[in-house]
């Protein structure tokens, strides 16, 4: 791990413990409703939120679609067993094509990405009103400043439970954890089409990312976080307008002053 990213602290599952304690009674909810994926993000929450709150008081919904692997699928539901949760897989694909046959011809992929991620945040909260549950988001702080993720999908959520811990430091507290080889070896992947995964579309790996980004955090210069990441000046510049141009999505919507 590079000198910038701080090595995740034994103390912090105590922390998230405490804090999804505190926000889960403080809104007078019941429990706690997440979408399991299979990968590390929302495996780390699942089991946060069952050390947390207890195994009763935690939902998982597997929200596949088409070109979900029937072997993810019963590994996923096999890590919601072993937590002691309960979980349910609704498929996504009749919703998929109701709403593509909606809006018709002229929807690309990455439109497509964003309606599936819509549609499962749909999903989670119908589910967790009636049982009177927060929705979890399962994004870590690398998606968030970079704007890896859904406006209104994967991004909307109530509670960010990982938010402050960049992807490094999430992998860190998945072993300190000991999360299943599997979940944790597997590349991170949002599943929007069949072989995308995060890294390929951020166009570098988060061991690369994150260190710029703790940099950029600390308002550090271009040339300084350059120096001490030994990236070029230029690499760094990309990432840090990637933060800005993506800004909107991590702030409530403007209006007029």
């Amino acid at each position: 791990m590079n000198e910038l990213v701080p090595a995740t602290d034994p103390s912090e599952p105590g922390r998230i413990h405490r804090f999804l304690a505190r926000e889960v009674e403080a809104a007078g909810a019941t429990g706690v409703v997440l979408g399991l994926s299979g990968g590390i993000d929302s495996a780390l929450t699942a089991r946060l939120a069952r050390d947390a709150l207890g195994p009763e008081r935690v939902l998982g919904l597997l929200l596949p679609d088409r070109r979900y692997p029937v072997a993810l699928r019963e590994e996923t539901v096999g890590y919601a067993r072993d937590l002691g949760i309960r979980s349910e897989v609704i498929e996504i694909a009749p919703i998929e094509d109701r709403v593509g046959a909606a809006l018709g011809s002229g929807v690309d992929r990455i439109d497509q990405g964003n309606i599936k991620a819509r549609i499962r945040m749909l999903l989670l909260y119908a589910r967790a009103r009636p049982l009177g549950r927060l929705v979890l988001g399962t994004g870590n702080r690398s998606e968030l400043r970079l704007g890896y993720f859904t406006k209104h999908g994967d991004g909307g959520c109530d509670l960010q439970p990982l938010g402050h811990l960049y992807k490094t430091q999430v992998r860190g507290l998945a072993t300190r954890l000991g999360l299943p080889a599997a979940i944790q070896e597997r590349a991170p992947t949002a599943g929007l089409w069949d072989g995308q995964t995060d890294e390929a579309e951020l166009g570098l790996p988060y061991s690369v990312l994150d260190p710029i980004l703790v940099g950029l955090d600390r308002g550090l210069e271009v040339e300084e976080i350059a120096r001490r990441t030994g990236r070029p000046p230029d690499e760094v510049r990309t990432v840090a307008a990637r933060v800005e141009k993506h800004r909107h999505k991590r702030l409530l919507p403007p209006v007029p002053a």
